[in-house]
């Protein structure tokens, strides 16, 4: 198949390129820099040309509130609007579990117009949302910095490894369209500050993590539903010790 990744440079593009390839199918990395742009639309009639399956896991450059809803909501239009008249079968979209729950927090509320979107487009689509990636938790340590401090909420978190999302992501873009959405998360949930301990433990980092349940996750206040899936979701099968281990044993680049 002919498989189109939106977003095909990044984190979960260019490892989802090469496994999509690794199984045999046309997979191209679409992205500004391989000449193919969702916002202006630069390339994108020519990458859909013959395409079977679109992959749209790009992120918006800016996470300023306006900003990030104008980038999904025109990246997602024009990728909806050129697949159709290119007779594309398949779009997937990897979103963010919980994201309706945390209406104060603008990225996740543009992707929920991102999937608000797709839902209303027609077009045969699958939704795959994800919980937070390991990848991202010493950036969600250093959001939540309070002087010498890092403040952050108790509440659950099930984060998972970027691998168990790409391997999420591979089946559900070589299967048929469910018209819906699944979940995938990681095999562990646990306490956000108890979270980060753990990465700034294994990243000999000594600064001390205060547990505030008023402390904001980007701007929204949390409980233990807000960032945990509901019933049954796909679990990754990467533990975060073992994916801080193996992060922390590679050279630097």
């Amino acid at each position: 198949m002919k498989i189109i990744v939106i977003g095909g440079t990044g984190l979960i593009g260019s490892k989802l390129v090469m496994r999509l390839r690794e199984r045999g199918h046309d997979a191209l990395a679409a992205a500004p820099s391989t000449g193919v742009n969702s916002v202006t639309r630069e390339g994108l009639a020519e990458a859909m040309d013959g395409a079977d399956v679109v992959v749209d896991v790009a992120n918006a450059p800016s996470w300023e509130d306006q900003a990030v809803l104008e980038f999904f909501e025109t990246s997602s239009r024009n990728l909806l609007a050129a697949e159709a008249a290119a007779g594309v079968g398949h779009h997937v979209a990897l979103s963010i579990v919980g994201s309706e729950r945390l209406p104060d927090n603008g990225y996740f509320r543009a992707k929920v117009a991102q999937e608000n979107l797709i839902k209303a487009s027609g077009m045969p689509y699958s939704i795959l949302r994800a919980t937070q990636f390991f990848e991202f938790v010493g950036g969600i340590a250093q959001s939540a910095v309070v002087g010498e401090e890092i403040h952050l909420s108790p509440a659950l978190i099930q984060p998972i490894a970027s691998d168990d999302v790409v391997a999420a992501l591979v089946d559900v873009a070589l299967g048929a369209p469910i018209g819906g959405t699944v979940e995938v998360a990681g095999p562990e949930a646990m306490p956000l500050d108890e979270l980060v301990k753990r990465f700034l433990h294994g990243t000999r980092d000594e600064r001390k993590v205060v547990p505030d349940v008023h402390a904001r996750y980007f701007g929204a206040v949390l409980d233990d539903q807000s960032l945990t899936p509901g019933q049954d979701p796909r679990l990754g099968a990467i533990r975060f010790e073992d994916w801080l281990a193996r992060s922390q044993a590679r050279p630097a680049p």
